[in-house]
């Protein structure tokens, strides 16, 4: 599929998905949208055109982006050293703020642009409005390298979803409106702010929204079998036998347990798919083949 650069060729690409609109007439995409899928100029000028298309036919996007490459940018900028443990960035004090910053500030407002620069209506929001999401503290347990003893360990102001309230999302649905999401949450008493994992954030939104699909955007195709070849479709017991023999390893695994947790509150299937690929959101919902790894249960 081509890039969308004028009506005509919208015009195409929606003659050519008629067949395929009606299995997500009206039902609600989250669509996660990576910061490394975010990182070129083209790509986020078709995510953009994808987005404001489906919802001209009928169908209910919700965004939730990411921002880490950004985030670790603007960090070294300031003079922030960055730690990571188990995957997730160690977040004190002074970074929450800037990855709050970051988040819902430029980053969001950024999307929501290039969205309403495409024809749609976007707003954005983070977890923090109207009480959308409320978050409760990341604590992992590790097996220290040299001591070998099992620790706690604390990430600091990481969070994980605890509650969402789907409130102010039907409402912007109802209004037409594109919702258009950051990772950030307070915790239950309101007053700390919590960076969260934009893959679990998307896939807690689009589970409390009985969502059709949730595409999880990134920078590889989807998952890979052991000959690096591409793995179409999958069931949740399959990814848990991958996950257990090796085949799914390293940074796959938090996206795959994602799809799973995702899956068992309902949402009734989740792909992941490689976000600089031209269209890929329309190539995936709108047409025969689609595109990525397909989880269901």
């Amino acid at each position: 599929m081509t890039p969308v650069s004028n009506p005509h060729d919208t015009a195409r690409i929606l003659v050519e998905a008629l067949p395929y609109m009606q299995r997500y007439d009206n039902a609600t995409i989250v669509v996660k949208y990576g910061g490394n899928a975010m990182g070129d100029a083209d790509a986020a000028r078709w995510f953009a055109q994808d987005v404001a298309i489906l919802k001209e036919v009928g169908i209910n996007p919700v965004v939730v982006h990411g921002g880490g490459p950004q985030i670790g940018k603007m960090l070294d900028r300031l003079g922030i050293k960055s730690e990571f443990k188990a995957g997730l960035r160690v977040t004190d004090a002074a970074t929450v703020e800037v990855v709050e910053m970051i988040l819902a500030g430029s980053i969001n407002k950024s999307i929501v642009a290039s969205i309403n620069a495409e024809g749609g209506r976007a707003i954005g929001l983070s977890g923090k409005d109207g009480g959308m999401v409320t978050a409760r503290k990341v604590t992992r347990s590790m097996i220290d390298p040299e001591t070998k003893v099992e620790q706690i360990v604390d990430f600091g102001f990481v969070g994980e979803p605890d509650k969402v309230d789907r409130t102010v999302l039907d409402w912007a649905i109802a209004s037409d409106q594109i919702p258009v999401i950051a990772p950030v949450a307070p915790g239950g008493d309101g007053t700390q702010t919590y960076n969260v994992n934009a893959d679990t954030f998307a896939g807690a939104i689009a589970g409390a929204v009985d969502a059709k699909r949730l595409l999880l955007l990134t920078d590889v195709p989807g998952v890979l079998d052991k000959d690096r070849n591409l793995i179409d479709q999958l069931t949740v017991e399959q990814c848990r036998a991958l996950i257990a023999d090796g085949t799914i390893s390293g940074g796959m695994i938090p996206k795959v347990e994602t799809c799973i947790y995702a899956v068992e509150r309902g949402v009734e299937g989740v792909v992941i798919l490689d976000g600089k690929t031209p269209h890929a959101v329309l190539i995936e919902l709108l047409t025969e083949g689609g595109a990525g790894t397909l989880i269901t249960r």
